[in-house]
């Protein structure tokens, strides 16, 4: 069994599921990111997330079940001879608030008719609401999608970069699938084909030939996740330059929005689970040759956020 310790990364062993196909089982639930929000709020016991969440009772000891295996939560008895528990994040789970931020922030910016109304987030140094900017921690500019190349390192393949578990639901507030909170952010990673895809489509692939063949997924997901990917406007559909009846997929602004949460999540696995072989991907920045390590700044000041820093307010 593969062991989780809570403060230093997973050792992977040669040909297991890379940090990629880890990170999306982890951050592809819908259910563990909303039980890591209201954890990096301060909650820490069973009842207050039953307060929070529409969340079955079946539910809720599963993820939490699942996130302390992964090293995500320490369950700690916090009274004495009563067998009563707490879940704590460590380090490896405080590790995630850049990713959580940048799905609050993408959600906010691009799904408006959201079900919840996202909370406000304020900068402590700048006193400031503001939005994270996705920026190269060697030379502190910005980066976009096309600033940033690179592919799959050693231990980088499409077949171990999904994760193994089936695809889930994500209808209703009840089932096991989801609660809605995130609908679109779990359209694009909260399935395996559509992690895949959009993982493929910022690697630069358009067609749907090159999705099938590249990812080995069958020709009926494909052609599904597309049209999904159109329907929510992450996906441009264009004429192909051979034959305008083979069209390409191209990514709009709005799925080009989404590389932030791509990328801290693929950073924060890429610490916390290391292959045998290396890394799963490796990224250089173009503008300054460098290797691509994340940092998120704030719009307003363009100071580097840090997580004790930023105050969530409630809107209203």
């Amino acid at each position: 069994m593969l062991v989780h310790p809570m403060n230093r990364p997973t050792r992977l062993p040669p040909g297991h599921t890379n940090a990629v196909g880890l990170t999306l089982g982890l951050i592809g639930d819908e259910w563990n990111l909303l039980i890591l929000r209201h954890a990096l709020l301060g909650v820490r016991r069973y009842g207050e997330w039953r307060q929070e969440l529409p969340i079955s009772h079946a539910v809720l000891t599963r993820r939490l079940a699942f996130l302390t295996e992964m090293g995500v939560f320490e369950r700690v008895e916090y009274q004495r001879g009563a067998k009563r528990f707490e879940y704590r994040l460590t380090k490896r789970g405080r590790d995630l608030w850049p990713t959580l931020l940048s799905v609050w922030a993408w959600e906010s910016r691009w799904v408006p008719e959201h079900q919840e109304s996202l909370p406000r987030m304020v900068h402590r140094s700048c006193g400031s609401e503001f939005l994270p900017v996705l920026t190269c921690a060697a030379c502190s500019r910005s980066v976009r999608p096309r600033d940033v190349v690179g592919g799959f390192g050693p231990s980088g393949t499409w077949e171990r970069s999904v994760p193994a578990a089936t695809t889930r639901r994500r209808s209703g507030s009840t089932v096991d699938g989801g609660a809605g909170m995130f609908p679109e952010t779990m359209a694009l990673v909260g399935n395996r084909w559509s992690a895949a895809i959009l993982g493929a489509a910022f690697q630069g692939l358009h067609r749907f030939r090159d999705f099938e063949q590249r990812l080995g997924a069958p020709p009926t997901i494909v052609a599904d996740r597309l049209r999904v990917f159109c329907e929510l406007g992450v996906f441009e559909q264009v004429p192909g330059a051979e034959r305008p009846d083979w069209p390409s997929y191209h990514l709009t602004e709005k799925g080009r929005a989404f590389f932030p949460v791509t990328m801290t999540g693929i950073d924060w696995g890429q610490r916390w689970f290391r292959a045998a072989e290396g890394p799963a991907l490796v990224h250089t920045h173009r503008a300054c040759g460098h290797d691509f390590q994340i940092q998120l700044t704030c719009d307003a000041c363009m100071a580097s956020l840090r997580g004790h820093e930023i105050v969530v307010r409630r809107r209203g």
